[in-house]
């Protein structure tokens, strides 16, 4: 991962919370799923393509506070971001393979102290011609160690010295192992250009759009509310894009995308999963073919306000959990995709094989529900809601404005919670508001949004350290919305994220994913499938990869010869 938890896209990404994320998930496994590419249909060379996108996001400064949605991932950094390593699949299992930005793997010494060697490309460039240098790393590293307003800091944090003995070599140091090495300039962050932001403001030149690239496409234009257009980078140094333009049009209704796509408006969509959505692929749509993936990288979740009453209470957070039937949900929601099981980890598919079943605990159970209620010296009123010391047991549900299905399941939820002496309020709000404000500030009981996992690596840390806690503080960087802090927790996750014995790094995961389960932390539901559909007049390997979403390949797609 790891864990680029983007909230919300779907949510935040939702991270990219959002709207984005994955299998059964986290049942104890890696990914079984395997979205082939589409029969590669031969393409030419020029012509556009107009693709609808679900989500705009708020900045495109990668690093900071502010890019927090998967689609800007999806749509503008992968594109356009050069990276030290991207996922692969061998075999059946998600890996990582150096990228072209790399003369050779990079070398790491286990040490003490550990020390990780970079040797670039000598191809390799910015789109200004300018070549990709250890400098480079060195500014991009700093500026998330160092630099304010920045979303995560994950491993950065633990690099002490770094070397640049060339223009082409770049050596790192840490203070302590760290077994996620492959994640730096890769998950997150990929690299960004020294020799045009050092000594600047980087928000400033980054956040409204750049025009700099070191992928295979540029940023042409971002026109707010309205789209975004790639076109290609002439000095990329790899295989150059079949097409001259590519446009990203902003569509947040998804019925609306759809009645787009059905009269050629749009040519492709990757609509996050609406009943309505699936039943229309399900009967067939003219001319067009779709790829429907029920195991991701995204994970949805009940995610509780662990420093907020009444989610302050682990008791009150396993009554709760016992109260909800997620079988019936999940089942409501994508049982028409053949995905009828809840999540059981807090880990996502991608990284399925670090996480356990420990949420398996939680079925529904109204005398599990009275008995810790009552416990707990709560009592049940005249009108069947629990009631404690004149505080009644409300709370508010809280997700984007407007997603169908989300809406749905919290209504869903209400019932479920209601029958077992639980009121429960709607309090949902637009993704900017969610996302950017009352996230980060705390300001929410229970949410509904997506954990969105971008690399196949571990990383809990990154979600779930007490270190990542946004506060006033620190700006309101990190990834700990649900501000959980566990005794232990904090110890494991940095056993985990420093340890380089493969087995180890399992065990401790799991271990993680116990405590997280056994305290009601949050409460996974399920894998949200990915599907893409697209028009049949455009022709390549087409592939939803969970990791890079479904644009990885973009430069591959054409128009069909």
């Amino acid at each position: 991962m790891s864990t680029r938890f983007r909230l919300g896209a779907i949510g935040l990404a939702a991270l990219a919370l959002l709207a984005a994320s994955c299998t059964s998930g986290g049942t104890g496994t890696a990914l079984k799923s395997d979205a082939r590419p589409a029969a590669a249909a031969p393409v030419r060379q020029g012509g556009s393509i107009v693709i609808g996108a679900e989500q705009e996001p708020d900045c495109t400064d990668w690093i900071a506070s502010c890019a927090t949605s998967i689609w800007g991932t999806w749509i503008m950094d992968i594109p356009t971001i050069p990276r030290v390593f991207e996922p692969r699949k061998v075999d059946g299992t998600w890996g990582l393979a150096a990228t072209n930005v790399m003369a050779s793997e990079p070398e790491v010494a286990a040490g003490p102290p550990q020390k990780v060697t970079y040797r670039i490309n000598p191809a390799a460039v910015w789109s200004d011609g300018e070549p990709i240098t250890s400098e480079d790393f060195a500014y991009t590293a700093l500026a998330i160690r160092d630099g304010k307003d920045v979303l995560n800091r994950t491993g950065y944090s633990h690099v002490t010295k770094i070397d640049t003995p060339d223009p082409k070599t770049a050596v790192f140091t840490f203070d302590a192992s760290y077994a996620n090495w492959k994640g730096l300039f890769s998950d997150s962050s990929g690299l960004l250009p020294s020799h045009l932001l050092k000594g600047k403001d980087r928000s400033a030149l980054m956040k409204d759009g750049y025009t700099w690239s070191g992928g295979p496409w540029k940023i042409e234009s971002w026109t707010k509310g309205v789209s975004v257009v790639l076109v290609p980078n002439a000095n990329y140094w790899g295989d150059k894009p079949k097409l001259d333009k590519v446009t990203f049009q902003f569509t947040a209704d998804t019925a609306a995308a759809f009645q787009a796509f059905k009269t050629g408006q749009l040519d492709a969509l990757y609509p996050t999963p609406q009943l309505d959505s699936i039943d229309q692929i399900k009967s067939g749509l003219p001319n067009a073919s779709s790829i429907i993936d029920p195991e991701s990288g995204n994970l949805e979740a009940i995610w509780f306000n662990n420093a907020k009453a009444p989610f302050d209470s682990v008791t009150f957070r396993q009554a709760v959990s016992h109260a909800i039937d997620r079988k019936a949900v999940v089942t409501r929601l994508y049982g028409a995709l053949g995905v009828n099981e809840p999540a059981q980890s807090a880990h996502t598919p991608l990284v399925g094989r670090y996480g356990g079943t420990d949420f398996a605990q939680y079925i529904p159970d109204l005398a599990k529900v009275d008995s810790l209620m009552r416990g707990d010296g709560w009592a049940k009123g005249s009108d069947g809601i629990w009631a404690k010391a004149g505080n009644r047991a409300t709370f508010s549900v809280s997700t984007m404005t407007g997603n169908k299905r989300r809406e749905l399941t919290e209504q869903i939820l209400q019932e479920q919670m209601r029958a077992a002496g639980f009121e429960v309020k709607i309090d949902n709000t637009s993704a900017t508001d969610l996302f950017a404000s009352k996230l980060p500030k705390g300001d929410f009981q229970m949410g509904l949004w997506t954990l969105v996992d971008t690399f196949p690596q571990p990383s809990l840390e990154a979600s779930f350290s007490s270190s990542a806690v946004p506060t006033e503080d620190n700006g309101y960087s990190g990834l700990n919305m649900s501000r959980i802090d566990l005794p232990g927790l904090d110890k494991v996750l940095d056993t985990a994220a420093s340890s380089l014995d493969e087995a180890r790094r399992v065990d401790v995961s799991r271990q993680a994913d116990k405590l997280l389960a056994d305290s009601a932390a949050l409460l996974p539901l399920d894998v949200i499938p990915n599907i893409l559909l697209w028009n049949n007049k455009i022709g390549g390997p087409l592939a939803i990869d969970p990791a890079r979403g479904p644009f990885w390949n973009l430069a591959q797609w054409g128009l069909a010869s």
